[in-house]
């Protein structure tokens, strides 16, 4: 049975607040999933894989962190087509993020405006979800878990919620993905810069090679840098990244500006502003990328993909695997197929 059209259950979703309907539709994924209502949603994987990283993905096409920060849907999400899944942002301890509202939509230029501010219960619930997962990684999908620090953790101390993150998680990875771009804890971009993120990076680094001696693999790690960049900071950013060992990276996260929704309503909205606005900003990061990391460095292209042409475009600038998540919200799960084959060549 195929998946219901999404444009019979946008409306009612739009017509609540967008938390609300983002909670609403979560939970019933984590309720239904693996049972025979996942055919709702359920639709056939395109096969076309691809390995990076050491890791072979079934397609090129994946969520991206955000949208299950508990890691509770991962079988439900995997079941409509996705190669690969991230899940998080994850920290060390349970939050609950700034207040509401935190969340805006931006009909006009399909965008959404978030504060979430990392939100989630916590390592311990995270990884119990986790491992709880079963068919989606049974069928081959990837798993990544992105790991960031506690708003109450001073920026100084961030290399030592990171390090417990990546403790928690490494066991259960695919990939790890580091989040030090998120708009939405304080000073969490400063990590970025060069010292500090070197400092860092080094940090990680040095600990997944003991973890990797524990495990007895060594799990790659991916780390998510923001659209906010301008070519210098590209440029030392990864020099750093291939400096520490760092597998790859995610460009890119949300953006601060509001050039692209200027005059909407809720424009002017604190929070990371995601969708169509911040395409062509993460594909200026991405060919910058490229340009200083070699045509075999892995990025993952993530920001505006609401089309499977978007895609195409994703690859065009760089990228060798997108993500998926505001899109998904406009377009519904049809937009994984869409996308899935149009970089498949189908």
């Amino acid at each position: 049975m195929a998946f219901v059209p999404y444009a019979l259950t946008r409306p009612f979703l739009f017509g609540l607040d967008p938390e609300r309907a983002h909670d609403l539709t979560m939970e019933a994924i984590a309720t239904l999933q693996g049972t025979p209502a996942q055919c709702l949603w359920q639709q056939a994987r395109i096969d076309d894989p691809v390995t990076l990283a050491g890791l072979k993905f079934p397609n090129r096409v994946g969520l991206a962190a955000g949208l299950d920060k508990n890691g509770r849907c991962i079988d439900g999400l995997g079941a409509m087509g996705f190669g690969f899944i991230e899940v998080g942002t994850v920290t060390p301890k349970g939050q609950p993020g700034n207040p509401k509202p935190r969340m805006f939509r931006l009909p006009e230029r399909e965008a959404l405006i978030n504060r979430l501010g990392f939100n989630n219960q916590g390592l311990d619930a995270f990884i119990a979800n986790v491992r709880r997962a079963r068919s989606f990684r049974a069928g081959g999908g990837i798993l990544g878990l992105n790991i960031g620090k506690n708003a109450a953790t001073p920026i100084e101390d961030a290399a030592s919620d990171y390090l417990l993150a990546l403790d928690g998680v490494y066991p259960f990875a695919d990939y790890v993905a580091v989040n030090i771009s998120s708009p939405n804890t304080q000073n969490l971009r400063a990590l970025q810069s060069d010292a500090a993120l070197d400092a860092l990076l080094g940090a990680l680094q040095a600990r997944r090679a003991t973890l990797a001696q524990q495990h007895g693999r060594s799990v790659p790690m991916f780390v998510k840098i923001a659209p906010d960049l301008d070519e210098a900071q590209v440029g030392l950013i990864a020099g750093t990244l291939k400096l520490n060992g760092i597998d790859g990276v995610i460009a890119t996260n949300t953006t601060i500006a509001r050039d692209g929704v200027a005059g909407l309503p809720h424009a002017d909205e604190l929070g990371g502003l995601s969708g169509k606005p911040v395409f062509e900003a993460s594909n200026r990061v991405i060919r910058l990328l490229r340009a200083a990391l070699g045509r075999d460095y892995p990025v993952i292209g993530v920001g505006g993909v609401i089309s499977g042409r978007d895609a195409r475009a994703k690859i065009e600038a760089g990228a060798d695997l997108v993500q998926l998540y505001t899109g998904l919200i406009y377009r519904g799960p049809g937009l994984v197929a869409d996308c899935a084959k149009a970089l498949s060549g189908r």
